[in-house]
């Protein structure tokens, strides 16, 4: 079995963005997880923060047909994950992770997600994942 990639909403971002600076790393490594067949998800907060990323900065029509396309399959935080993420960002508090990332974190860890596809440097900073940057 293809061991699955976690995308951040950094990287939907720069993927989409032509003008974002990581732009041409993200189609290199969005086609590498493709050309590898490597399972792709997101989970339902990073898919609503990617969302009002993509709102602000590319519009409502790419936004919304982003949104629509159902590119990524969405996994659902648990409510151990939300747990799990608010002990995360109580025992780090020298971090400043948002909620979202400390939900992606808890997720990654019960599905046993080694890989993130991230620009965030948050995601690097937690340092239990591999981080295709």
């Amino acid at each position: 079995m293809k061991r699955a990639v976690l995308w951040d909403s950094s990287a939907v971002l720069a993927l989409l963005d032509d003008r974002d600076e990581n732009h041409e790393a993200a189609l290199r490594i969005a086609m590498r997880i493709a050309k590898e067949r490597r399972p792709s998800l997101i989970t339902n907060y990073l898919q609503v923060e990617c969302h009002a990323l993509l709102l602000r900065k590319l519009g409502r029509a790419l936004a919304r047909e982003w949104l629509m396309s159902d590119a990524l399959s969405v996994e659902r935080a648990t409510p151990g994950d939300e747990e799990q993420a608010r002990a995360l960002l109580a025992e780090y508090r020298d971090k400043d992770w948002s909620l979202c990332d400390a939900i992606a974190f808890a997720v990654m860890e019960r599905r046993r997600i080694r890989t993130a596809f991230s620009f965030d440097r948050h995601f690097v900073q937690y340092g239990r994942v591999d981080v295709l940057h």
